[in-house]
């Protein structure tokens, strides 16, 4: 039987993963707005990233009217409800589809979950992807609170995409840098996003906050360097 050492020599070729974007898509009692949608798809394809969408429907556990049917049909509200919910999911599958074009990989299913699950369901599934991205939409409740579910629950780098944000790759991103764990495991999450050639400026604020040491940037910028990365150092000040 062959040794460790020389299993993995002789096993130690590997593909490129394929790296994968996850994008929740609520349906009850709204869903985002679909030009907020189709950008969160269109920016995540234009990373480079696979793209797995999950609709979710929602499942009404059934309620007794407190006026015992006489007024309200509340089984026939529970229905209509979680069908309007589906036939919703059915249009989002669509919406994205037709807007992500034949090129891009692309994954759509839907998901039934009981009635206020949808946010943990979508944080929890995050986890199992490269990056988690949100459509956003200042005006609408239920696309802040995915928002916030997601990037405190998910575990996951997440990127909240406006209607307004352009499909467009990614070639410069700019770390802000204090030298904790925090920012550590920022930089590290954005790293991913960086194409080849791409470029990085490591942003210091010298009069935010005490630092833990001078020099951050250059040190940051200098680590990166050394390791492949086109990196640049910028401290500034916050001039209020």
């Amino acid at each position: 039987m062959p040794s460790p050492l020389k299993l993995s020599l002789t096993q130690g070729v590997f593909e490129m993963h394929t790296r994968t974007a996850y994008i929740a898509l609520s349906s009850y009692p709204e869903s985002p707005p679909d030009d907020s949608i189709l950008a969160a798809v269109g920016f995540a394809t234009s990373l480079g990233f696979a793209v797995q969408v999950t609709a979710f429907a929602v499942s009404i556990p059934q309620m007794r009217s407190p006026l015992g049917g006489l007024v309200l049909d509340v089984a026939s509200l529970v229905r209509a409800n979680e069908e309007k919910s589906k036939a919703d999911c059915i249009r989002l599958q669509e919406l994205v589809q037709a807007g992500a074009g034949s090129a891009s990989r692309l994954d759509v299913s839907t998901r039934t979950i009981v009635l206020g699950a949808a946010l943990d369901a979508a944080a929890a599934e995050a986890r199992y992807y490269d990056l988690a991205v949100v459509p956003w939409s200042g005006e609408t409740a239920l696309a802040q609170d995915m928002a916030q579910a997601v990037v405190f629950g998910s575990g996951r780098p997440t990127l909240l995409v406006p209607a307004a944000a352009s499909a467009a790759a990614v070639h410069h991103i700019a770390i802000a840098w204090d030298g904790s764990r925090v920012s550590a495991r920022a930089l590290w999450d954005a790293l991913a996003l960086l194409p080849e050639k791409g470029r990085l400026t490591v942003l210091t604020i010298r009069d935010e906050k005490p630092l833990s040491g001078p020099d951050l940037a250059e040190a940051l910028a200098s680590s990166l360097d050394k390791r492949g990365y086109n990196a640049k150092p910028q401290s500034i000040l916050l001039g209020g």
